[in-house]
């Protein structure tokens, strides 16, 4: 890869079909066989203004470089290959230094911390081989504590202005944490930072919780739980950590809610007299709608991003499958014509995929597809994969695996929309079940 505005192009190669033209050339051998070179970037350790800021200085340059290397589109160089030194925020880029080492970003900044617990952090990203600022310097402001969220905040923008994509790091997850053998799991909610730093637990371990789902707005998570000894769902506020049971109907089950776009409607599944169907909850006004009434069960609900419509699963056609219905109920149409069953689908926030999970010849696989059911692509295949969550941009998709045995647990991955860059998300303990927020305010 020769500039950085080459690393625009693969990012847009799955975003939209390529033309016959383009096919043709070396970006389509990129795009099937998945090969790129990652881009090579220097983040030295950012200047401490002062004495207080001194630690924050490197821990902050170095969460922004595990942030653009966990791409897999970013390679950092080591700083024992820098040729010149960053001594002064405001000192001119010696470029040709950083030119000889292959670095083709440069990101440098500036960390002052006050008696009063706030901080200050500044940056700015310079394209090497262009001899040139990309954008203006900028600057954000927090307490001390929230450091590693300024350093997300900077990878952010970092990441916006060299790909054009948007921005995911300043993120969190809501999950299921695990613990104890499999055929005795204790089961609770936690949250963390989309890399798995500042782990906080939200529920105790006294019952089952289930299918935990972030608002729109980050502030409130629906979930399933088990305490009552039948399904019930819950919405809760993050920061009080308070919450309130929904649609409590005598005689019927509660489970697989999500939000709505506005945050203001819940969708979810409702058994009674062993039938399944989906309904809608209004959370202002409690008015409940019922979505579909056939004998098949509907269940993992999720809206369009402008609330216009709604994928699920059902077994109506014998066996699990995908539809999607207008968000107001109505005739369904089916969009999975794979081989092997699908299951849990999920919006991307971009509106034109769906991720799924999908069981075929007893591997398990987390793959998208367009709206209309074309192009799907698995991305991943194990024993048990499932659950997949997008990342706010639309371009990664988290999920549980769960490792066969016995003693197997589950455990928290992410994949590029691309198939590519497959990791493990590090978390204390087992982890399933996650929902990925939208970018905190």
């Amino acid at each position: 890869m020769r500039n950085l505005a080459s690393l625009v192009l693969l990012l847009l190669a799955f975003a939209a079909p390529l033309s016959a033209q383009e096919r043709s050339g070396p970006l389509r051998i990129t795009i099937t066989e998945g090969v790129i070179e990652p881009l090579p970037f220097a983040a030295p350790a950012f200047i401490a203004e002062n004495p207080a800021a001194g630690e924050f200085a490197r821990d902050i340059a170095q969460v922004i470089a595990d942030d653009l290397a966990g791409t897999g589109l970013f390679r950092q160089i080591p700083a024992e290959a820098f040729i010149s030194r960053i001594t002064s925020f405001d000192a001119p880029v010696q470029y040709a230094d950083w030119k000889a080492i292959n670095a083709q970003a440069l990101i440098t900044g500036a960390v002052s911390a006050g008696t009063d617990g706030r901080m200050t952090v500044k940056f700015r990203v310079f394209d090497v081989f262009a001899q040139a600022q990309l954008g203006d310097g900028l600057q954000f402001g927090g307490s001390t504590g929230s450091w590693r969220r300024m350093a997300h905040k900077v990878a952010d923008a970092v990441y916006s202005r060299i790909t054009g994509e948007g921005a995911y790091f300043d993120s969190r997850v809501v999950f299921v944490a695990e613990s104890g053998p499999k055929d005795a799991r204790k089961k609770r909610l936690a949250i963390m930072d989309y890399d798995g730093a500042n782990v906080q637990y939200l529920t105790d371990d006294r019952s089952i919780v289930l299918a935990p789902r972030f608002s729109p707005t980050g502030d409130r998570v629906l979930y399933t739980s088990y305490e009552s000894g039948f399904p019930r769902i819950y919405e809760m506020n993050v920061a009080s950590v308070t919450r309130r049971a929904l649609d409590e109907q005598p005689g019927t089950m509660t489970f697989a809610p999500r939000f709505g776009p506005d945050g203001q409607a819940v969708v979810f599944s409702l058994s009674s007299g062993g039938n399944t169907d989906l309904y809608k909850l209004n959370l202002a006004s409690g008015a409940r709608q019922r979505l579909t009434s056939a004998p098949s069960i509907e269940t993992a609900p999720s809206f369009s991003p402008d609330g216009s419509q709604i994928v699920f699963e059902s077994d109506r056609s014998g066996n699990q499958q995908l539809y999607i219905m207008p968000s107001g109920g109505g005739e369904a149409q089916r969009i999975s014509f794979g081989k092997g069953r699908y299951s849990t689908p999920v919006w991307s926030p971009r509106g034109d995929l769906i991720a799924f999970t999908k069981q075929y010849q007893g591997r398990f696989h987390i793959g998208v597809m367009r709206v209309d059911g074309s192009e799907e692509r698995l991305l991943t295949s194990s024993f048990l994969d499932e659950g997949p969550t997008w990342s706010p941009n639309g371009r990664v998709i988290m999920f549980s695996r769960e490792s066969q045995g016995a003693q197997g647990s589950s455990t928290l991955y992410s994949v590029d929309i691309t198939g590519r860059n497959l990791k493990r998300v590090p978390t204390p303990g087992g982890a399933s079940d996650p929902s990925w927020s939208p970018l905190q305010k």
